[in-house]
């Protein structure tokens, strides 16, 4: 019989990496609420706060974890203020930010101007991206992932160069 002995006493800490990953097609109700999946809302809860920042960006909705938004706000502040992308920048993400909390059915309300930029309708799609969640329109959702695949083979390259 062959195994593996592993002295535990030895072992100080263990750390589990999880993040979000994997896409999941939910609904969107008439007043704009959508389930966050349990798989993402179980990752909010045992890493972060169970609130998302969610803001416009690519066709799609981006949310953050409120701890990597505060990271990435501290990041975007260091920049130098009078650059012209840095201001189309701050006007187009950040200033569409809104905090939005998980209610007890695991939901978040979009606001209405969030679901008219992304084009979300009832049908929509959770798409885990690492340490951020998009919520796409189902239809938008589809074109980009056959486009993706398509290009995959384009990046392979670039990918390779970047250790992946």
């Amino acid at each position: 019989m062959w195994g593996i002995l592993v002295n535990f006493s030895t072992i100080s800490h263990i750390e589990v990496w999880s993040m979000f990953r994997g896409w999941y097609e939910h609904a969107m109700d008439n007043k704009g609420r959508v389930s966050i999946p349990s798989k993402f809302r179980d990752f909010l809860s045992d890493k972060y706060s169970e609130s998302l920042i969610v803001t416009n960006f690519d066709r799609c909705l981006v949310c953050y974890p409120v701890e990597e938004w505060e990271t990435l706000e501290r990041k975007a502040s260091a920049l130098p203020q009078l650059k012209k992308e840095v201001k189309a920048f701050q006007r187009f993400f950040i200033s569409g930010a809104v905090e939005c909390s998980l209610d007890a059915q695991g939901r978040i309300l979009v606001p209405p101007f969030l679901r008219d930029f992304a084009d979300l309708g009832k049908d929509v799609v959770l798409v885990g991206m690492l340490k951020k969640i998009e919520i796409w329109s189902k239809a938008r959702w589809k074109d980009t992932f056959a486009q993706s695949q398509k290009k995959f083979e384009e990046f392979a390259d670039v990918l390779a160069e970047l250790g992946i």
